[in-house]
């Protein structure tokens, strides 16, 4: 068992990326992390689980392997997630729905799983990472916007927060932007169309690769979201980087039409 003093924190998706390096934040800071993902990475100081988010009672058995461990939990973070691209046309409805049950599904089987505990509690904190896709929707990303549109809405429509307030629990949701990281890599391209639709589905993409290659260092981002564990009163939404907040804004002040031309111009 952990002392007062020592966080525990729950990361999803740590095996790579920005979950890792969330993790190895966390861990310098002190926090006592267990990382739940598919794969087993190891990392020094981190525990990881075997865990598949869309399988729910995977989730609840290794949350209550680390509430049995530590009895207490203070933080979840939930980065588990991966994209898809391709035209909405020729995107199959299996990786449609697979895309939407790890994204948005996959967060919400492990707020599920601790919410009656951090409500007994009586605190806790739930970041949920989605992207700035879910306010400048990104064309022939599409499913992925939606998704991650999906965790944004339900984070930080107040709704969920409001529900779990009176409990001393904080719902956060942080909206990243270009980040060069393995998701790329990993991303499950298709360019069924492309012929249809101009060669539009291949250069979107590849400008989007493009842009996350040259996005932003990944432990920096780390840091940044081991620091909004670190806040007594955390705020519901954050952008991470001054360009990505300046269109996130933009994005939510601007007539559809207009966002839709400004997106259009670079991706569509």
């Amino acid at each position: 068992m952990v002392g007062e003093n020592n966080k525990v924190v729950i990361v999803t998706g740590g095996s790579s990326g920005i979950g890792r390096c969330t993790a190895s934040a966390l861990k310098e800071n002190g926090c006592i992390v267990y990382e739940f993902s598919r794969r087993n990475i190891p990392m020094e100081g981190v525990t990881h689980l075997s865990v598949d988010v869309t399988d729910e009672d995977a989730v609840n058995a290794a949350v209550q392997q680390v509430i049995q461990k530590e009895t207490k939990i203070d933080a979840v973070i939930n980065c588990a997630g991966f994209g898809i691209s391709g035209a909405v046309e020729f995107t199959s409805m299996e990786q449609a729905r697979a895309q939407f049950d790890v994204n948005f599904f996959g967060t919400v089987n492990v707020n599920k799983a601790v919410l009656p505990f951090l409500r007994r509690q009586g605190k806790g904190h739930i970041v949920n990472i989605s992207s700035v896709a879910a306010v400048a929707h990104i064309p022939f990303q599409t499913f992925y916007s939606a998704s991650k549109a999906a965790v944004s809405s339900y984070s930080y429509s107040y709704a969920l927060a409001n529900e779990v307030k009176p409990y001393g629990i904080h719902i956060t949701v942080v909206e990243l932007g270009d980040i060069c990281t393995g998701f790329t890599k990993a991303r499950q391209k298709s360019i069924l169309g492309d012929d249809e639709y101009g060669g539009r589905v291949s250069r979107s993409v590849s400008q989007m690769e493009h842009d996350e290659q040259n996005g932003m260092d990944p432990a920096r981002i780390g840091r940044y979201i081991a620091g909004i564990v670190e806040k007594k009163n955390p705020a519901v939404v954050y952008v991470a980087g001054a360009q990505y907040k300046f269109l996130s804004l933009l994005c939510k002040l601007l007539p559809a039409a207009a966002r839709g031309k400004i997106v259009g111009k670079i991706y569509g």
